[in-house]
């Protein structure tokens, strides 16, 4: 995702320094390249070879370096595709909100002012909370800075509030937001369900499907990161909830159908990309079924068939749906595509491999109401959802 982009990591001396090893090695890891600045208060809490060992390249520590050629923090500052600060101190947002440049850090940021820089504060609750560190952030807002709200929890001093860094994950996936991907989407209403539906049998048991949700947060995550503003609309899954999204969890077709349907109209986008049960259970017992002789029938009826509602309900919303099928998978999207009035519609077989529930890649056909045909190759869900959205966008121009 980030292959081919430079980064540079800055480091200040907070508690939370150690945890840029992970931030900096995530990075790599999507194909960055990672300079470190070190300020000389970040040294005392992490020694700048672990820095070194991870990215392969000088850690910068000092603003005066006899062995440097050219002039080091004009040259970060040129060829940095952003500038990320993990942790940043409150020392440090006072400098870079006042303009000071008095080490290696300050000056690169000040030579960076064309680039992209994202901070993530953490420090003590009372610290982060001071109305002058709050002025500062909100200057550096002023100015471009994308500023990470820090997590809530308990800190290193032993209190519990805001103030923590928050998780490299999260991080690393806001510079990705930031990076990764043309933002052809911006300012776009885009609602995103996913993962599976539960059917209640009775207390204890219900009717699901194999669904673990990665295609629709994949989705989400890549939209997002396109600059829409995303709703997703979840199944229960065991995915973390994408960042900057807003999620609605839900647990039958029912709940899908009402938070759906409650949305729908002041969206430009809707990707119905969960896996809805078709049938659930005619009657539901209020206490667990006992087992008894013979056999047990359950007798079913249908579910509200969400895509075909939103497609009867259509005006200006791009709809756009998935179809899983084990066989006849063309013909089966085109009745589908044509029966519920989508725009387009996402196609993959269960019995290609590297398609299907659980794993990190699907095999994908693409078909329009125009009668295009995209057939994609099979690639990891975040790609081919970067590929779905694009097109997606071509047809929300027309």
């Amino acid at each position: 995702m980030l292959k081919g982009k430079n980064i540079v990591l800055g480091v200040t001396g907070g508690i939370a320094a150690y945890k840029a090893c992970d931030i900096a090695s995530r990075l790599i890891k999507l194909g960055a390249e990672v300079h470190v600045i070190m300020t000389r208060a970040a040294c005392e809490f992490v020694a700048p070879l672990t820095f070194k060992s991870l990215t392969g390249n000088k850690v910068h520590t000092s603003l005066f370096d006899e062995n440097e050629e050219g002039v080091p923090h004009i040259d970060l500052a040129r060829k940095a595709d952003a500038i990320l600060i993990a942790p940043a101190t409150a020392n440090f947002i006072a400098k870079a909100a006042g303009g000071i440049g008095d080490d290696m850090l300050s000056t690169t940021i000040l030579a960076a002012n064309d680039k992209k820089i994202i901070i993530s504060p953490a420090m003590n609750t009372h610290m982060y909370e001071n109305k002058v560190v709050q002025e500062n952030l909100e200057k550096l807002r002023g100015r471009g800075f994308v500023v990470i709200k820090p997590a809530t929890g308990r800190l290193a001093c032993g209190a519990e509030g805001v103030g923590k860094l928050p998780e490299p994950g999260e991080i690393v996936e806001r510079v990705v937001m930031e990076l990764a991907f043309e933002k052809n989407l911006l300012g776009k209403r885009v609602l995103i369900t996913a993962g599976p539906t539960q059917e209640a049998i009775d207390p204890v048991r219900y009717i699901t499907n194999h669904s673990t949700g990665k295609m629709g947060y994949a989705l989400a995550r890549v939209a997002k990161a396109k600059g829409a503003n995303v709703t997703l609309v979840t199944g229960k899954t065991n995915l973390p909830a994408p960042v900057g999204v807003d999620v609605v969890e839900i647990t039958s077709a029912r709940d899908m159908f009402r938070e759906v349907t409650e949305r729908y109209f002041e969206q430009d986008i809707v990707i119905k990309a969960a896996a809805v049960a078709d049938f659930k259970p005619k009657n539901v017992n209020d206490k667990k079924t006992k087992k008894e002789n013979g056999e047990l029938n359950i007798e079913l009826d249908r579910t509200d068939d969400i895509l075909k509602y939103l497609g009867q309900k259509k005006a200006h919303q791009v709809l756009v749906g998935f179809c899983m099928e084990t066989e006849n998978l063309i013909e089966n999207a085109k009745k589908k595509l044509e029966g519920k009035n989508l725009d387009m519609i996402c196609a993959n077989s269960l019995t290609v491999p590297g398609a299907g529930f659980g794993v990190d890649t699907n095999v994908l056909t693409i078909l329009t109401k125009d009668g295009e045909k995209m057939e994609l190759p099979m690639d990891t869900k975040e790609n081919l959802a970067a590929v779905i959205l694009d097109k997606i966008a071509t047809i929300n121009e027309q």
